[in-house]
C-alpha cells in the first residue's frame, strides 16, 4: 500500500516540478533568446531613448502632428480592455462618431467641395437656433442627458467648472433639490442640463470649453470659458446641423476612423485612414519645421507606404500602419513637435 502511495506521491511531484517550473522556465529561456523584443512586452524608445510604450497597443495622441489611433471605449486602458457594447439605437455611440466627425468631414461636391464643414457648423452654432428654437446648448443637453453627464465627467476641470456654477447658483440648485428629493446632495453630474440650461441662457451661441493662455510668469494655463468656436463646438454639435443639412452632400471617412476595436487597444489604423488623416499632420509638420508643406506631405506620405503591409504578407486583409511607430518615424525625421 505505502509503495504504490509513495509512487503517486512521486509522480505528482515530478507532474508539478515539470508543470510549473521546467516548462515556465523553457518558455521563458526560448523567449529571452529567440525573440528578446516580443518577451519584453514589443517596447518601443523614443528619440531620448527612453520607452515611449508597446508596439501592440494603442495609446492617444494629443497634437495634430500625429495620427490618431482608433477610438477606444478602454480610454486606451490596457488593464480595461473592452469594447462599449452600445447598441445601434444608443445616442451614446452615434455621438462618438459624430464628435470624430465634427471637425474633419469634408463637402464631396458642390461650390465647397473638398472644403471642411467644420466653419459651417460654428456660423450656424452661433446662431444659437435649433429647429427655429432658441438657446441651441440647453437643447442639445435636454435631448441628450447623458452626453450632457458625459461632459462633465471626462475631465476634473469640467466638474470643478460646474461645481463653481453650483455656488454661484445656490437658488437653481435649491429649486432643483426640492424637484428631485431623492438627491439632496447632488453631484457635478447629476446637475449637467441644469447647467447647460441656465449656461445657454447667460452665453447665447456659446459653449464652455479649455482655453489655454499665457499667464504673468509666463506658463501655459487653461481654464474653462465660454467660447463660440473650437473643436469642442465642431465636435458636439455636428450632429445637430447635420440634422438641419440633411441634403449636404459629405466625403465618406474610412470606417476604423470613428468605430472603435473590440478591445479599444488597437494600435493599428488603416492606410486609407491614415492617408486621411495626412491633411491635418503634414501642414503642422510643414509649419513647424518651416518647409513647403506639399513636400513635406509627399515625405509622410512615403512614410505610410514605406511603413504599411497587409496581414500574412499581404495575403489578405487591408494594409495596415502602426501608429505609434509611425509617429515615432515622424519624431526621428522632423523633431518633437513644438
Amino acid at each position: 500500500m505505502f509503495r504504490y502511495l509513495s509512487k503517486s506521491i512521486l509522480l505528482l511531484g515530478l507532474t508539478i516540478i515539470i508543470c510549473t517550473v521546467l516548462y515556465p522556465l523553457a518558455v521563458w529561456a526560448i523567449g529571452k533568446v529567440f525573440f528578446p523584443f516580443q518577451a519584453n512586452g514589443s517596447l518601443l524608445k523614443g528619440p531620448d531613448g527612453s520607452i515611449v510604450g508597446s508596439k501592440l497597443i494603442a495609446q492617444p495622441f494629443t497634437k495634430d502632428e500625429y495620427f490618431q489611433p482608433r477610438p477606444s471605449a478602454a480610454s486606451y486602458d490596457a488593464s480595461a480592455s473592452a469594447s462599449s457594447t452600445y447598441a445601434a439605437s444608443n445616442y451614446l455611440l452615434r455621438n462618438r462618431v459624430a464628435t470624430v466627425l465634427g471637425p474633419i468631414v469634408k463637402y464631396k461636391s458642390g461650390a465647397k467641395a473638398g472644403q471642411l464643414v467644420a466653419p459651417d457648423i460654428e456660423a450656424w452654432f452661433q446662431q444659437d437656433k435649433f429647429q427655429g428654437n432658441p438657446h441651441i446648448v440647453a437643447q442639445w443637453a435636454d435631448m441628450h442627458n447623458a452626453v450632457a453627464q458625459a461632459w462633465v465627467n471626462a475631465d476634473p476641470t469640467h466638474s470643478a467648472y460646474v461645481d463653481a456654477w453650483s455656488k454661484a447658483h445656490p437658488d437653481l440648485v435649491t429649486k432643483w433639490i426640492k424637484d428631485n428629493p431623492g438627491t439632496p446632495q447632488p453631484k457635478a453630474a447629476d446637475l449637467a442640463v441644469l447647467f447647460f440650461e441656465n449656461f445657454s441662457t447667460e452665453h447665447p451661441g456659446m459653449f464652455p470649453s479649455a482655453v489655454t493662455q499665457t499667464g504673468a510668469d509666463g506658463k501655459s494655463q487653461s481654464s474653462i470659458q465660454p467660447v463660440k468656436d473650437g473643436s469642442d463646438v465642431q465636435s458636439n454639435f455636428f450632429d445637430m446641423w447635420r440634422q438641419e443639412n440633411p441634403n449636404a452632400d459629405l466625403q465618406d471617412v474610412p470606417g476604423d476612423l470613428v468605430t472603435a476595436s473590440g478591445s479599444g487597444l488597437d494600435p493599428q489604423i488603416t492606410l486609407a485612414n491614415a492617408e486621411f488623416q495626412l491633411d491635418r499632420v503634414a501642414p503642422k509638420w510643414a509649419d513647424d519645421t518651416k518647409r513647403d508643406a506639399a513636400t513635406v506631405r509627399t515625405e509622410i506620405d512615403e512614410i505610410l507606404q514605406h511603413d504599411a503591409s497587409a496581414p500574412f504578407g499581404g495575403l489578405a486583409g487591408e494594409k495596415l500602419v502602426n501608429v505609434l511607430e509611425v509617429n515615432l518615424e515622424l519624431c526621428k525625421r522632423y523633431g518633437t513637435p513644438k
